[in-house]
């Protein structure tokens, strides 16, 4: 009953913001079940725009399956973006300076750089909340403020593509060797191989939480860190790690969006949201909406993915403004957020009931 009233509470939470995205459409004078009905063709209606929705919800899915370690552990990781670019620019790196590299060898080498990339960019808050109290919501803001600026720097000077020194100087690196693009899995579509490993991460996740030894520990600190340090266990190094891992997954999805993209180059507009498409912060609606279960955050993560791919749809359909799918994850992140207090009183209502002496 417990696990029922935990998946049934947000789901209701979530239609409760739909209903309201609805009166929104309302007041703009248009139709929401026509708006419904662009979502999601928008998002399911022919094979490339269910594939479109999957690659768009994978960097979805691996900051949100990050970001589930680190509540576990009882840290906020709000640096996802600066996670991603970390990972990024370090796998671009490595792409740029040995791109003869066989594909069978290449490919793993560019997914270990974003992993590392982003494991010591979420390390570092890490670091600073452990062993100098450093509040890690600060610092992974800041961190990604720092992030945007390097790849700015480097995109500009030293990793800008040669066509453009002297000319319109757009910040994007020269494309990259097709021996280190992301495999398609279906020819002609957009499907890459970063969706199952995206999957595959998520259920690593699980597995780590909940059945290894270092998982229990994660978790133990982040029930009772006095406890869990009382029964030998490390709270710093615990926290560093949580943080390290939680970041090493945003910067494999920095891996996705560069090595998976068309254009096979990492380009920015100046800010992180050019090019990360705010999945750093996405990640985190996903992470929220599945419970912060690494298993939920996958079904998760592809519904917001179909809505943002079925915002496209809606925008051109009913010429609504794009920005009305972001208002609708903010709605959604309320709403689900509001929900925990719902779920909690419920819990406590059925264990009320459930008392020998109360059913009696």
């Amino acid at each position: 009953m417990k696990r029922l009233l935990g998946a049934s509470v947000p789901l209701g939470a979530a239609l409760l913001a739909f209903m309201f995205g609805a009166i929104m459409i309302l007041f703009l004078g248009e139709d929401p079940i026509a708006g419904l009905r662009a979502i999601i063709d928008g998002a399911f209606g022919t094979g490339d725009r269910l594939a479109a929705t999957a690659v768009r919800a994978t960097p979805l899915l691996l900051v949100g399956a990050g970001i589930t370690i680190a509540f576990r552990a009882s840290v906020i990781n709000i640096g996802g973006e600066g996670q991603i670019i970390a990972g990024a620019l370090l796998s671009t790196a490595v792409a740029l300076w040995i791109p003869g590299t066989p594909k069978v060898l290449l490919i793993p080498l560019v997914i270990l750089a974003g992993l590392v990339g982003g494991g010591i960019w979420g390390a570092i808050p890490g670091a600073l909340k452990a062993y100098a109290s450093v509040n890690e919501i600060l610092s992974t803001i800041m961190l990604n403020i720092v992030a945007i600026q390097l790849m700015n720097y480097l995109l500009r000077g030293p990793m800008i593509d040669p066509i453009e020194v002297g000319t319109s100087r757009i910040p994007q690196t020269q494309r990259l060797t097709d021996n280190a693009a992301l495999p398609t899995l279906i020819d002609g579509s957009r499907l890459h191989l970063g969706v199952p490993i995206a999957i595959l991460a998520a259920v690593l996740v699980y597995i780590m939480l909940f059945r290894t030894p270092l998982g229990f520990r994660l978790r133990a600190v982040g029930h009772n860190p006095d406890a869990a340090r009382a029964a030998g266990i490390s709270v710093e190094k615990n926290i560093v790690s949580a943080l390290g891992m939680s970041g090493a997954l945003s910067g494999l999805a920095g891996v996705v969006l560069v090595f998976g993209s068309e254009s096979l180059r990492l380009v920015t507009d100046g800010g992180s949201a050019g090019f990360t498409g705010s999945a750093g912060f996405n990640g985190i609606v996903a992470a929220l909406f599945g419970g912060l279960h690494p298993l939920w955050t996958i079904p998760s993560s592809f519904l917001f993915g179909s809505l943002l791919t079925g915002a496209t749809e809606l925008q051109r359909a009913l010429q609504i403004p794009n920005a009305l799918a972001i208002a609708l994850n903010g709605l959604i992140v309320l709403f689900v957020v509001s929900s925990d207090r719902v779920r909690a009183w419920l819990d406590r209502r059925l264990d009320k009931s459930m008392r020998p002496g109360d059913a009696a």
